[in-house]
């Protein structure tokens, strides 16, 4: 995972601070951008945590602080919800015109319910997430319910929220009161998943059912069982991740549609690639296991997957790591770790002493093998002749017989 510091600017000219993680290969299957909670940074522990596993899965995440929170410019006391949704819509420019719109869209508490707001003004959006999010943004004024009387006399009131002294005016809570969430639930256009925890000590469990009752299908509810408002268990963090990532990957495919993708089924033995319309995504399956190959950008790809050639290369360097590490158990050498680079390069058949073809052009793989453990001269040396054995080198230095039928 790669982590860049981002600055950009929202509509009133205020400088936004963020990071946007990425994955370490390749482009993402698409990017998300998240909304923290009410008062807080971009750099929560639930967000880290979130973001971390969706970047696993191959997405790219974008968090930010809103303006006059954490490194971002303006002063706080002069935001509110209105300008929370400006500031998302401004990020979301700023992936569209670096990177790529942002297709998923995911709000931490009032993040959830600012990112609600956000999406009709972000066409490129096809989904949205809240967590533990109100469904009536006013619901945030009963963390500052003890200065509520002073805000509403005198205009505004120093109010302690996320460990720090913060102003809150009057046009805040006014703005609070002018929002229609209801409404644009019930016209988003976009499928939507809840998370509420049944446990969570700020926003009841209540606001997840009338979140769900208004919005229209497609949408879905899942219950972080034991979990509190802010996700501070790691496991709970990465659980919404990971099912965020799997949910998110169903409302992806208007892009990547393979329309013209069978069913079909690999039995045991047989290994099925599959691609549409759209070049050059194409499927993988096997009886157990399905990915993604492409081509790079530079070929007229999306880079959304290993090459054909990167999965050969991956092919070999996979079945040499697994050979050593099955010939050191079975000899009980001290074989800490096998780590396989392969290089790939197409030479001159009179650049390769060892080449016995007529091709004026054959391929080249360089096996750079890195062990650890207490192993002697003598075991490393072995290691060589074993790898030079593994049956994946065996089959590509062999005569390889290869029947084609159209069905």
């Amino acid at each position: 995972m790669s982590r860049n510091n981002v600055k950009f600017n929202n509509h009133q000219g205020h400088e936004l601070t963020g990071s946007l993680e990425l994955p370490d290969f390749g482009n993402p299957i698409a990017y998300v951008l998240m909304a923290h909670c009410f008062a807080c940074t971009h750099k929560t522990k639930a967000g880290t945590y979130i973001a971390r596993a969706l970047v696993k899965e191959g997405f790219g995440v974008l968090r930010f602080d809103f303006s006059g929170l954490g490194q971002s410019s303006g002063e706080f006391g002069d935001t509110n919800f209105s300008t929370n949704v400006d500031d998302l819509v401004a990020a979301a420019s700023f992936l569209r015109d670096n990177y790529d719109a942002p297709e998923i869209l995911v709000g931490h508490s009032l993040g959830g319910t600012a990112v609600i707001e956000a999406s009709k003004r972000i066409p490129e959006c096809m989904a949205v997430s809240t967590i533990g999010s109100p469904a009536d943004p006013e619901h945030v004024t009963h963390l500052i319910k003890d200065q509520m009387q002073c805000i509403i006399e005198t205009g505004q009131a120093n109010v302690e929220l996320a460990g720090r002294e913060l102003i809150i005016k009057k046009q805040f809570i006014d703005d609070l009161k002018a929002q229609e969430v209801e409404k644009t639930l019930h016209n988003l256009n976009r499928a939507i998943l809840i998370f509420h925890s049944p446990w969570d000590e700020i926003v009841s469990i209540e606001h997840a059912q009338l979140l769900y009752s208004k919005a229209l299908h497609p949408k879905s509810f899942v219950s972080l069982d034991n979990a509190n408002h802010m996700l501070t268990n790691r496991n709970d963090a990465e659980y919404v991740g990971s099912v965020l990532a799997a949910w998110a990957a169903k409302y992806l495919q208007p892009d990547d549609a393979n329309e013209e993708e069978t069913d079909y089924k690999p039995a045991t033995g047989e290994v099925s690639s599959s691609i549409g319309k759209t070049k050059y995504l194409t499927k993988i399956q096997t009886p157990d296991h399905a990915w993604f190959a492409d081509e790079p950008v530079s070929m007229g790809g999306k880079n959304k997957g290993p090459t054909p050639y990167d999965l050969l290369a991956a092919a070999l360097g996979t079945c040499t790591s697994m050979t050593l590490r099955m010939y050191a158990d079975r000899k009980k050498w001290p074989l800490e770790t096998v780590n396989t680079v392969v290089q790939q390069e197409r030479v001159h058949a009179e650049d390769c002493a060892d080449c016995e073809t007529h091709e004026k052009i054959t391929h080249r793989f360089t096996r750079n093998i890195s062990v650890t453990g207490d192993l002697d001269e003598n075991q490393r040396t072995r290691l060589i002749e074993i790898a030079n054995k593994c049956p994946v080198h065996r089959t590509l230095e062999s005569r390889i017989e290869t029947v084609t039928n159209i069905l």
